[in-house]
């Protein structure tokens, strides 16, 4: 077997159900589950109609490269979400389709990494601390050492200035996720300009996992991307205007923004040569996505309208429940995606096993979501909550979230 296989941790959700084995939860209350992030609201009903009428497809091999409608989809998604310059993305150079963004982002590094490049050097893959697990395995996989940039207390994003220049050096691939799981933090625009900077100088490649980016408060005010930001600085910069996309690479999903979790359903896109070589590897792969879930996929990305109905429902619900609990924890409400990251008044294993005994109430510990790194765990004395149950159901347990804290 692959040794490096040791090196991977027991996922999240693992280390919850034995924390919470033997506890016996309030049978006087039904469960409430705020641990796992998948949506629950409704899927568009086109989606469905599409799929039923497209099962011949089943029939066919799907290209690893997907059907031209969809690339064309997604392209125009992107031209006009981003506001990216006409012709700078191509569907033929700069856009895969994928079999969720969690496939993609593991395999992606399996593609990217080199652990011959630098003669003793240990490659280096970034990472936000906490972070999404997947990055962390993907790393270690790939025969890459995690470096945990802790995220700060105030603003839950990363500060790349306490990144010190020895470990740009090493770096060959660094994972962002904006907004971010689980601190629902925006990268600013600014901060994704001065990564693309450091990439230029020390040739590093930028994964942004985006898979959140429609889930967002302010419908005049989306979260910027990585490929709007590098568009940006190319108007700024004659270097950049020559390979504008050049190490930058985004992931984008309908699980989210959709609510099609079992669709499996997202793409890649960015620099060019890279997706060429990411192609090939995803050609031996063999994970091309399915013919009918292409088709309403391409249906997915040309409709705004079940977006925009999607995030009004989020919006409703962080509402409700930070006016419940704000007055009784620090919370900071999210600048996107469905998650609320607060400050519990106890130890967050202890608050997590106490919430789902009390109140019947499951959330995630938020040091199962970090590691330790420069003598903290940034996720500690903190619990993610995801707000994806009906409003009837977050606001009620927001309200035993209060009545726990309350009680202490």
């Amino acid at each position: 077997m692959n040794p490096r296989l040791a090196q991977l941790q027991p996922y999240p959700f693992e280390r919850l159900a034995t924390l919470l084995a033997g506890v016996t939860p309030n049978p006087a209350k039904k469960p409430i589950a705020w641990s796992i992030g998948e949506p629950k609201h409704a899927a568009p009903p086109l989606i469905a109609k599409i799929i039923e009428a497209e099962m011949g497809g089943l029939s066919t091999y799907p290209l690893t490269i997907g059907e031209v409608a969809l690339r064309e989809a997604i392209v125009d998604w992107l031209n006009v979400r981003f506001k990216l310059p006409v012709g700078s993305i191509d569907k033929d150079r700069h856009v895969l389709p994928c079999n969720g963004t969690r496939e993609a982002l593991f395999a992606f590094a399996q593609a990217v990494v080199d652990p011959t490049r630098a003669a003793g050097a240990e490659p280096l893959v970034l990472m936000p601390n906490p972070f999404y697990q997947i990055y962390e395995g993907a790393a270690f996989l790939a025969g890459a050492k995690p470096y945990y940039m802790n995220v700060d207390g105030e603003t839950l994003s990363p500060d790349l200035d306490l990144v010190p220049e020895s470990v740009w050096q090493q770096c060959q691939l660094i994972f962002l996720s904006t907004p971010g799981n689980p601190t629902g933090a925006v990268v600013p625009g600014e901060a994704l300009k001065k990564l693309i900077t450091l990439s230029d100088r020390f040739d590093f490649v930028i994964a942004s996992d985006e898979c959140y980016s429609e889930l967002y408060p302010d419908e005049n005010n989306p979260p910027t991307g990585l490929l709007q930001a590098a568009a940006e600085l190319a108007g700024e910069s004659a270097q950049r205007a020559a390979d504008i996309y050049k190490n930058c690479v985004v992931f984008h999903s309908l699980s989210k923004r959709s609510n099609l979790p079992g669709m499996r359903s997202g793409f890649i896109a960015g620099d060019a040569e890279i997706m060429a070589r990411f192609k090939l590897y995803r050609t031996y792969h063999g994970c091309a996505m399915s013919p009918p879930f292409q088709k309403a996929s391409t249906a997915a990305w040309r409709d705004e309208e079940h977006v925009r109905a999607n995030r009004e429902l989020y919006r409703q619900k962080f509402a409700a429940v930070l006016e419940i609990i704000a007055p009784v924890v620090s919370v900071k409400a999210a600048e996107g995606a469905f998650y609320l990251w607060p400050q519990t008044p106890i130890s967050d294993t202890e608050f997590a096993r106490g919430l789902f005994e009390k109140e019947h109430l499951t959330v995630v510990p938020g040091s199962y979501l970090s590691r330790q790194s420069g003598g903290v765990n940034p996720g500690t004395n903190r619990v993610r909550m995801a707000l994806v149950a009906p409003l009837d159901e977050c606001v009620e347990g927001a309200k035993r979230f209060r009545n726990f804290v309350e009680a202490l």
